[in-house]
């Protein structure tokens, strides 16, 4: 992983990605074909069904309920993985409205093999 910054950064705003192609088009730079993501109860597991539940997300959350996510804080890199949290908050306020923790098993050439997200507690205000 040469830029775990810039990799983060592309991943939680493909969670903002308006444009379906832009999404698709970011899934595949950023997951390999079988690449698997974990959230809860939640699997997705290749580009369509990946493509399913960030479009999900983003319907729920950015579209019908004016959030974004961005990340917080620093990206830590070690091996074949990287971590970083982010956090959701409503359009035009720093107020975070959830928080989490992205930990990705990069494959050999540096795309997402297995994405786990945990929702974190928000701290109380």
């Amino acid at each position: 992983m040469n830029a775990p910054d810039k990799f983060a950064d592309e991943y939680v705003q493909l969670w903002n990605e308006t444009d379906p192609s832009r999404r698709a088009a970011a899934i595949a730079r950023l997951w390999i074909p079988q690449g698997r993501h974990f959230v809860r109860t939640l699997e997705a597991s290749g580009y369509e069904q990946l493509e399913q539940r960030v479009a999900g997300s983003h319907e729920k959350n950015v579209r019908d309920r004016g959030f974004r996510f961005r990340r917080a804080g620093s990206v830590q890199a070690l091996q074949d993985s990287l971590m970083f949290h982010w956090e959701m908050v409503p359009a035009g306020t720093d107020a975070v409205a959830a928080l989490g923790l992205e930990f990705l098993l990069l494959a050999p050439d540096g795309r997402i093999r297995t994405d786990y997200q945990f929702v974190l507690p928000t701290p109380a205000a």
